[in-house]
């Protein structure tokens, strides 16, 4: 079950409420949500009590970005396990909540082998719950440390890539703290190069047809107080001809073994325009995103949509909105073809940037390497 708790914005930049967190009211534990639909005009808490709810949540986008993903899957083991569920059911349910993320599996997968781990060691339901809970937390907290660590490392690049500053960067989607346990991906190191005053502009992709970009990645540059403009999706080409991109940077919902990159539709167009243009085309995302087990691009499971989400526009601001509802734009019957992502080969990536470093070029030895080096740091 879900329940909502609204909080209307006072003003320009009100304290934000926090995009995910666990809390334990006397009725028991519950997964408490930002719900990202009903941004920017509330702040909406959207309470799951079970794992159903938090799967609803997923597939409506009430939660989404991969990385936060990976940590509202775990979360949502150790809900199952505190709330006497069916720990192995629960996972099956949220692994194929949103199949292309392979951060939801990660986090699903790390909290139930924790789970599993304490009850073969004879723990009691209360102490493998626990061990889920603590799995959980342990992501959510290296998630935010590869946050900072990939904006660093993210500037750092930059400043090779573009001397002096000013740099003009187009995004697309949205990588900032709504998506993951820290300041994001992408957009944290947009954020860094503002804050160390290296930041001239922030193009900003609507990203249709559920306008994340608009919707959400407006909504926190103007939070930060960041130089951006919102442009439509199909406007980039105008802006590359003009001259007025200096970087690309992107997110990503799954890297494959050769460097295949899957991230919301409309990425693989910037990565040609870019190419195009001589334009870095760079992705942002922390390792628990590579996916050694997908060979490349070609095996990635791309989500297919409703086709209501295109064939329908939002619904008013402030309304409750689930993913796709609102007015009918098209004729009725009218089919459409709506992949959630499309896939970048690793050709027209210029760099991938981890919280283990940059890697650039892309290749295929080169996400093996990022991979062990991320596992050598999770055992140290």
């Amino acid at each position: 079950m879900a329940d909502q708790q609204v909080h209307d914005a006072p003003g320009p930049v009100p304290p934000q409420l926090p995009v995910l967190r666990w809390a334990q009211p006397p009725e028991g534990p519950v997964l408490v949500l930002l719900d990202q639909r009903r941004l920017p005009a509330h702040e909406t808490e959207l309470v799951c009590t079970d794992v159903p709810a938090l799967v609803h949540a997923i597939q409506t986008l009430a939660v989404r970005g991969a990385p936060l993903l990976g940590i509202a899957g775990a979360y949502g083991i150790a809900l199952a396990a505190a709330r006497g569920y069916d720990v192995v059911e629960a996972a099956g349910l949220l692994e194929v909540a949103r199949p292309t993320a392979v951060n939801l599996r990660y986090g699903v997968r790390l909290a139930a082998d924790a789970h599993g781990r304490a009850e073969a060691a004879g723990a009691t339901p209360e102490q493998a719950a626990g061990a889920a809970l603590e799995a959980a937390r342990a992501l959510h907290r290296a998630d935010a440390e590869a946050s900072r660590r990939m904006a660093a490392h993210g500037l750092a690049f930059l400043g090779e890539l573009l001397p002096g500053g000013g740099h003009r960067i187009l995004t697309h989607c949205n990588t900032g703290a709504l998506v993951s346990g820290g300041e994001g991906t992408a957009f944290a190191v947009a954020l860094a190069a503002h804050r160390a005053g290296e930041l001239r502009h922030l193009w900003v992709d609507e990203t249709r047809p559920l306008l994340q970009g608009a919707r959400l990645t407006a909504w926190e540059a103007a939070r930060n107080g960041m130089p951006y403009s919102l442009l439509s999706d199909n406007a980039a080409g105008s802006l590359f001809a003009a001259g007025e991109v200096d970087a690309v940077m992107i997110g990503a919902d799954r890297i494959a073994a050769d460097g295949s990159v899957a991230n919301k539709v409309g990425s693989y167009p910037l990565a040609v325009l870019a190419r195009y243009h001589h334009v870095p085309f760079v992705v942002v995302a922390p390792t628990t995103t590579l996916d050694l087990t997908t060979p490349d691009g070609s095996a990635i499971e791309v989500e297919q949509r409703p086709a209501r989400e295109v064939t329908e526009v939002p619904v008013p601001r402030g309304a409750v909105a689930e993913a796709g509802s609102g007015v009918s734009v098209a004729p009725l019957g009218t089919r459409a073809y709506n992949p959630a992502f499309d896939v970048t080969p690793p050709e027209l990536v210029t760099a991938v940037v981890t919280e283990e470093g940059v890697l650039s070029p892309v290749t295929g030895d080169g996400i093996a390497r990022l991979c062990a080096a991320a596992r050598r740091g999770s055992e140290g």
